[in-house]
């Protein structure tokens, strides 16, 4: 099976409770999924955060994270 690095920082991080993940790949959406119905805080936080897909924002949830790549779960951070 191939993977991907994923990423937590700040709130996204206290949620999942870890730092990183290594996850099976597939698109932005059900990698998201899996983390929400697996963890009821992180899919509280989840819907408050922006994704880096190996460093660019990500828009498209649809789109297939290609193996070896690394999402950062980045979620709104306090100050201006």
């Amino acid at each position: 099976m191939e993977y991907v690095q994923v990423r937590f920082y700040a709130a996204a991080r206290a949620a999942a409770n870890v730092d990183r993940l290594e996850v099976p790949v597939g698109t932005l959406r059900e990698i998201l999924t899996n983390f929400s119905n697996a963890n009821a805080e992180l899919a509280r936080v989840i819907p408050q955060c922006s994704f880096l897909v190996n460093s660019v924002i990500c828009h498209d949830f649809d789109s297939a994270i290609i193996p070896g790549s690394e999402i950062d779960v980045l979620p709104k951070f306090a100050g201006g």
